[in-house]
């Protein structure tokens, strides 16, 4: 007797689980931002005019950086629009030349951080056990050192340098991004998908990579913009202490350490390279804000 269940009925065989869930971060967060967000987007428009004068410095500036053109110490106006420092050189252009060090050495610190920061967290909240309290214990001893003290003393050991400078940031800030992806790695490696490919045969490296990374990747990303901003500030702190860019590179906190002497003669000296700080600190940190509300589900 022929059977009666409709052939729509009949279960069919299954592909094997091998995806992970959807991407963690929305493929419209960048339109949210921008629409939604007037704060985050306003950051983020600091952020791109800030790239756009770093990249650009060549054509942007009016003059070389270094180069002596005027009298020393000229009042702001006509052709130098921020004066002229204690040689006579543009302080216009030696700010748009700054923002290229303070990026490079932002961006390098904070992959450095980043890198290592991410590989010691997934390890630490996928392994879990003692490899877990080991690592986390370690990232405990640097957090127990405030960030620019420990800064100060990694580069006074290995010498005054910009490339120094960058290593010792990105080691300050790397257990950071070590506690923020092990959160919510020890979440998702017990999820269904991370429990199918496991089955599988998967190797702990690609479920790593494939399944738990990306699923981790919203946290990361407010956590890498905002580190930029810090790391600008801490690279300004070691040059202005001598311990980062070495004259005569312009880096901004180069150019507050040389202008303080002359703090009460020519102010603008400072004002303008402080004024550069603030405003690029104060972009990457409201885009960051407006990334973590359109990336947080809990915000939406």
């Amino acid at each position: 007797m022929p059977s009666s269940t409709p052939v729509s009925a009949i279960p069919r065989p299954t592909a094997p689980v091998t995806a992970a869930l959807p991407p963690a971060i929305p493929r419209r967060s960048l339109r949210r931002l921008v629409g939604r967000n007037s704060i985050g987007a306003l950051g983020l428009v600091i952020v791109l005019l800030v790239l756009v004068l770093a990249v650009l410095a060549g054509i942007l500036a009016p003059h070389p950086a270094d180069a002596e053109i005027a009298r020393p110490l000229q009042r702001p106006g006509g052709d130098y629009p921020f004066g002229t420092d204690e040689f006579g050189r543009d302080i216009l252009s030696r700010v748009i030349f700054g923002s290229r060090i303070s990026l490079y050495v932002g961006m390098i610190a904070t992959g450095i951080a980043l890198l290592g920061g991410t590989t010691l967290g997934l390890v630490a909240g996928y392994r879990g056990g003692w490899i877990d309290g080991l690592i986390m214990r370690l990232m405990d001893v640097l957090f127990a050192f405030p960030a620019l003290v420990l800064a100060i003393a990694i580069t006074g050991m290995m010498g005054p340098s910009l490339t120094h400078a960058m290593i010792a940031i990105g080691i300050v800030y790397l257990p950071v991004f070590a506690r923020v992806v092990r959160g919510p790695t020890l979440s998702v490696r017990y999820t269904e998908y991370v429990q199918a490919a496991r089955a599988l045969g998967a190797s702990d490296t690609r479920i790593l990579l494939l399944h738990v990374l990306p699923n981790v990747a919203a946290p990361i990303i407010v956590q890498t913009t905002l580190s930029v901003s810090t790391a600008i500030l801490s690279e300004a702190a070691l040059s202005f202490l001598g311990l980062g860019t070495q004259p005569p590179d312009p880096s901004w906190g180069t150019m507050l350490s040389t202008g303080r002497k002359f703090m009460e003669l020519a102010p603008w000296v400072m004002v303008y390279p402080g004024a550069a700080i603030m405003l690029t600190v104060l972009g990457f940190n409201l885009a960051g804000d407006g990334l973590r509300d359109v990336l947080d589900p809990r915000l939406q």
